[in-house]
């Protein structure tokens, strides 16, 4: 053995540990920002539904619903390409594809804002005031979560972290202010504004301003993958949406308020399963490019302890006497209760199939992920809604877990063909420096 070689040996052996503690770090901002983003959606959906009630919680979460297919618009064309593309990459190529995916982020939430609020001045009752706040809030919603997509590519988890404790800490005088006038539309303007405040720090924090110009090139240079994500993104939250209009129109609006408290219930994990690929897609992409042969333990590893996680967290809520439920959810409490069992398979079965969804994202293999995901939307419409048909609330619930579950068998069907399909033809790598 020469000097060379144990000079050589020793630094590979720096560089490994090194690496490991990197992605650990990475990682560990991740879960806290998430921690940090569960919080606040969880300390949102509690406090809107002991302030309102059964029948307005349910119209708060109509509104909420369209946001989350809103939001997966702008992350299929603006921050899903971003992530896969500029994850790692020199700093000023990030800054030029940052400046450019949030402003295609904000020009969507003004587009789609402007429809919002049209249909909510349109609608009336309770419903309408609530779509007119959320077109008007939506520009600011999306930014901020362009924010955190960006920070997580560039690997500086830390900033997003930050940025939702921001958004955390405004949300409680908004909330404050909006119980003393009592309508759903002021829960929603609060929930809005507060977010606002967070996408303006995100441009702080970042130095960069969005470009809205650059919207155009940006959706042109990324339509590969833009589009399918777009796609994909939208029939995940247009299933939701679907699911929470048709539980509505089937059993009542009630019904979607029970629904979503039980999901409050799972809220840490939901709120993890709703942004994953802000932390998981990035770091996969990374084990992509530097050891291929991981990808498929990385997301076994990734999916398994979200579905193991989910179980356990279920399991725990099953023993939470009746007293301290009523006194977190209030009225709301009896009715999602009784879902905690088929909520949670649903949850543990997404947990799963995220874990293939990453790979299949880092991957670039945007056909069979969409391909997955339509298969899994499309069993999540039938199942709420057939469940819903036949048994009502509870049908509904069981009826998507069952299409959840299927729908994580096929995403990890598509994973290993992928894989396999690599590693015939594999792909040169492209350097960025």
């Amino acid at each position: 053995m020469t000097p060379m070689t144990t000079r050589r040996e020793t630094r590979a052996g720096h560089a490994r540990p090194t690496g490991k503690r990197a992605m650990v770090g990475r990682l560990s901002w991740g879960l806290a920002d998430q921690a940090a983003s569960s919080m606040s959606n969880f300390a949102v959906g509690i406090y809107v539904a002991r302030s309102l009630g059964p029948a307005a919680f349910g119209a708060f979460s109509l509104a909420w619903v369209t946001y989350g297919v809103v939001l997966n618009v702008s992350r299929g064309l603006a921050t899903d390409p971003l992530v896969v593309r500029f994850s790692g990459v020199p700093d000023a190529s990030w800054r030029s594809a940052a400046a450019r995916s949030s402003g295609t982020a904000l020009g969507v939430g003004a587009t789609i804002g402007a429809a919002c609020l049209l249909a909510g001045l349109a609608l009336g009752g309770s419903v309408g005031p609530a779509f007119a706040v959320l077109g008007v809030v939506l520009p600011g919603l999306l930014l901020q979560d362009a924010w955190r997509f960006a920070f997580f590519a560039a690997g500086t988890g830390r900033k997003a972290f930050v940025n939702d404790l921001v958004w955390g800490v405004a949300l409680v005088p908004a909330l404050v202010a909006a119980a003393q006038v009592g309508s759903v539309a002021a829960f929603v303007l609060a929930w809005g504004v507060s977010g606002a405040v967070a996408a303006g720090h995100g441009c702080f924090q970042s130095g960069i301003r969005p470009r809205m110009s650059g919207a155009r090139g940006w959706l042109r240079e990324q339509r590969d993958l833009g589009y399918r994500y777009l796609v994909e993104n939208v029939s995940l939250s247009g299933a939701s949406q679907l699911r929470a209009y048709g539980l509505g129109v089937i059993v009542g609006v009630s019904a979607v308020g029970a629904v979503r408290g039980a999901e409050l219930l799972l809220g840490p994990f939901l709120a993890l399963l709703m942004g994953l690929s802000l932390v998981t897609v990035p770091e996969a992409a990374r084990v992509l490019r530097r050891a291929p042969h991981q990808l498929g333990r990385f997301c076994l590893l990734l999916g398994g302890g979200q579905a193991v996680a989910a179980l356990l967290w279920g399991g725990a809520l099953l023993l939470v006497p009746d007293r301290l439920g009523e006194l977190v959810l209030g009225s709301v409490w009896h009715s999602a209760s009784q879902l905690i069992v088929p909520v949670t398979f649903s949850v543990t079965g997404a947990g799963l199939g995220t874990g293939a969804a990453a790979g299949l994202r880092a991957l670039g293999a945007a056909r069979r992920s969409l391909r997955s995901q339509l298969f899994a939307s499309t069993c999540y419409v039938g199942g709420g809604l057939g469940g819903a048909a036949v048994a009502g609330t509870a049908g509904s619930a069981w009826g998507v877990a069952t299409a959840t579950v299927c729908g994580s068998a096929v995403w990890w069907l598509q994973l290993r063909s992928a894989l396999r399909e690599r590693h015939r033809n594999p792909i040169p790598e492209v350097r960025t420096s």
